[in-house]
């Protein structure tokens, strides 16, 4: 018996390691390049300083993501309760054209990138994406103050949103 409450004690550990929440990003998703709606290059790195100052809340999504778009009114609805928050839409579509007539047709407001290799991908991996649409929101230091949640999170995104303003 306390061999199986040991095992179980240790499985929900390790599992809530996995999922601990991160406070930076690292060096690697930092260096990762990007490609802008007017296609130049620009790492991660320069997007999030970008944004210094602000409160941000950056959304991984893609065109082709049913859950990103059934998502696309509360994310309308937080900029509109919102408004001095910075927001970054990071792309995770298959193709530029794709990506730019999922943005013409959304009409998202804020500052957009593309990552070209998709969610499986170096940059994918290196934040640990493993479902879009994805939220992250940074502070204004640009520390992360939430490094996972998705669209059943608008409650608590919302909260820490007018937490930090």
């Amino acid at each position: 018996m306390k061999k199986i409450t040991l095992c179980l004690v240790v499985a929900i550990i390790s599992l809530s390691c996995t999922n601990a929440q991160k406070k930076e990003f690292s060096k690697e998703s930092l260096s990762k390049k990007m490609i802008t709606p007017a296609n130049t290059e620009i790492t991660f790195k320069e997007v999030v300083k970008k944004h210094q100052g602000k409160v941000t809340v950056i959304e991984v999504w893609a065109s082709w993501c049913s859950d990103c778009v059934k998502a696309m009114p509360k994310v309308k609805e937080m900029q509109a309760n919102n408004p001095s928050v910075d927001y970054v839409f990071i792309s995770m579509d298959k193709a530029f054209d794709k990506w730019q007539a999922g943005m013409e047709k959304h009409e998202l407001k804020g500052d957009h990138y593309w990552v070209t290799d998709g969610m499986k991908g170096e940059f994918g991996k290196s934040i640990d994406l493993d479902w879009i649409p994805r939220y992250i929101i940074l502070d204004k230091k640009g520390d992360i103050i939430t490094y996972r949640a998705i669209e059943t999170d608008f409650e608590q995104i919302n909260e820490t949103l007018k937490k930090l303003e």
